[in-house]
């Protein structure tokens, strides 16, 4: 028989090995590159938010982070790319509003928008402005109302495709005069805002990033903010609200948020939204944020549960308002 000394040695030393792999330090986060998905063309306001918001997450982890555009069919093609990526955190996800109205727009997604992602956080606000092209003959909105209605359908409103930002805010103008416009719907906003500059289109309304610059460069018109209060940013101040000019109401801001697959590890979704709250403390983005209109999130919805909470009662609110659109 084996001397009981003998046999608690043998013992021990297999038991070594797993006792050391528990001891182990969980692998540093990130391991490579990040990717961070835009779920539209390059040049948009939203793409132009995740560069800025790319270079400070990265700054804020020691790494790389990597845009990608996955534009198509309003924005679900690249949100599906997200969540059906590995959910290590090495793929995420920027996505404005629309990630509270496809699930209206669109009757069977490819996703489920509060169940198929972990919540990392908000980023921030963008009201919106409407713009026209500079040859328009109205210079200001009761004008351009007016012209709105005596042209009807032969006017056009530009916008960057179903569960857009600008689809949205068009849909809530037309609502609001009374009018239906011919819609010529683009795969991103930077193509729309070309069109637009060129003269083929009437009428956007986009978010603040990237109507500020051109209005600054007076290369389109503007018409009015979509917030009840007026713009700060350089570029907007004392542009009136079109809430002071008529539409008494319209009030639409357009929010952005930061997401991972369903299944991220909870110390990696930690990881993530804590590099989210430095980044939104950085001083370069955002005076980078103040100068285009936005403002930066700073409540509970900077915290992924708030987040979730926040995304669920938007997603009634304008299923509701889409639906009052569409009658």
């Amino acid at each position: 028989m084996m001397p009981m000394r003998r046999r608690l040695a043998i013992a021990l030393g297999a038991a070594l090995p797993a006792l050391s792999a528990l001891a182990t330090p969980a692998m540093a986060f990130p391991e490579r590159a990040l990717t961070l998905v835009v779920p539209f063309a390059a040049g948009g306001p939203t793409d132009k938010l995740a560069r800025e918001l790319a270079a400070s997450i990265g700054r804020a982890l020691g790494g790389t982070v990597v845009v990608e555009n996955v534009g198509g069919a309003g924005g679900t093609l690249g949100v599906a790319r997200v969540a059906r990526a590995r959910p290590d955190g090495h793929t995420l996800l920027l996505y404005h509003i629309g990630m509270a109205t496809s699930p209206s727009l669109y009757p069977k997604l490819p996703y489920d928008t509060l169940a198929d992602f972990a919540y990392l956080g908000m980023v921030n606000e963008v009201p919106m402005v409407l713009v026209g092209r500079r040859t328009l003959p109205a210079t200001d909105f009761t004008a351009l109302a007016r012209w709105l209605r005596d042209r009807k359908r032969r006017a056009v409103l530009a916008d960057a495709g179903p569960g857009a930002a600008s689809q949205l805010c068009g849909l809530l103008l037309q609502q609001s005069l009374g009018l239906r416009l011919t819609t010529v719907s683009y795969k991103g906003t930077a193509p729309a805002m070309a069109d637009l500059l060129a003269g083929h289109v009437d009428i956007l309304c986009d978010q603040t990033t990237n109507t500020a610059e051109p209005i600054a460069a007076g290369t389109v018109r503007a018409f009015g903010v979509t917030t009840p209060q007026p713009l700060s940013a350089p570029a907007l101040a004392g542009l009136p609200t079109l809430h002071a000019q008529g539409l008494t109401g319209f009030d639409v801001s357009i929010w952005h948020g930061l997401y991972a697959p369903r299944g991220t590890p909870p110390e990696v979704v930690r990881a993530l939204n804590a590099a989210l709250r430095s980044a939104l403390r950085d001083p370069a983005f955002v005076d980078r944020m103040q100068a285009l209109g936005a403002v930066v999130v700073d409540d509970d919805r900077l915290d992924p549960e708030g987040h979730r909470r926040f995304v669920a009662a938007e997603i009634e609110r304008w299923g509701r308002a889409l639906r009052a659109a569409a009658r």
